[in-house]
């Protein structure tokens, strides 16, 4: 069972996720919020597996929330809502250490499949929004140093791992990359979990975050 707390500023909103969510055996709505200073209160207080947040509210927006429950070390994850018109909301949501993010037109199962994805430490992206996150990452995120003062975390990794790194940056799927390193997918799970680990990220988004960060990884024109 998987224990929400649903987040938004609209009544009908909340109403229409906690109907989705109850509706399947393996969620449970535990809780509701209308704005980020109560979603961070009730966080602590229900320890959610997941914060499903919304970004725009009154007072404290989501963004803010996100980072405060992310903060406290709980386990909850946070998985945010978003749509087309808020891609700089979306890049520092990521930044805030949100689990994933998806467009609030997602079809149900799309929104179910990806609370459970984030509750298991899996991180969510949007597919439509995958390539104006990247081109957002370009424009924000200066080039990579020369390598001369190389992050330690990097030096940490083997030669695959640092090539299972760079694919995530990419974006590839743990089966994208089996097919290009001809590895099994248990195999890449396993690598993914061990480059997770060394540099310190929560999850494959924060990786991402990461793999730019460093120059690592940069979007293909087009």
């Amino acid at each position: 069972m998987t224990t929400v707390l649903v987040v938004d500023d609209q009544p009908l909103q909340r109403y229409g996720f906690r109907m989705l969510l109850d509706s399947v055996p393996e969620t449970e709505v535990v809780g509701e919020a209308a704005h980020g200073a109560e979603a961070v209160r009730k966080a602590a207080e229900l320890r959610p597996d997941v914060v499903l947040m919304d970004v725009r509210m009154p007072g404290m927006d989501g963004i803010e929330a996100t980072r405060r429950i992310v903060a406290a070390g709980d386990r909850s994850r946070v998985l945010v809502l978003t749509t087309f018109d808020i891609d700089e909301y979306v890049y520092a949501a990521l930044r805030a250490g949100a689990s994933g993010f998806l467009l609030k037109d997602a079809r149900p199962e799309e929104l179910l499949a990806g609370i459970r994805a984030v509750a298991v430490g899996d991180a969510v992206i949007a597919p439509a929004l995958t390539r104006r996150l990247l081109h957002e990452f370009t424009r924000l995120v200066p080039p990579g140093g020369d390598g001369s003062t190389e992050d330690p975390r990097l030096s940490s990794l083997t030669d695959r791992e640092r090539e299972i790194l760079v694919a995530i940056g990419k974006g590839w799927s743990n089966g994208e990359i089996a097919s290009r390193f001809v590895l099994s997918e248990s195999t890449v799970k396993t690598h993914v979990g061990r480059v997770l680990s060394k540099i310190g990220a929560r999850d494959r988004i924060q990786a991402v975050i990461f793999a730019y960060d460093h120059g690592l990884a940069r979007p293909q024109a087009g």
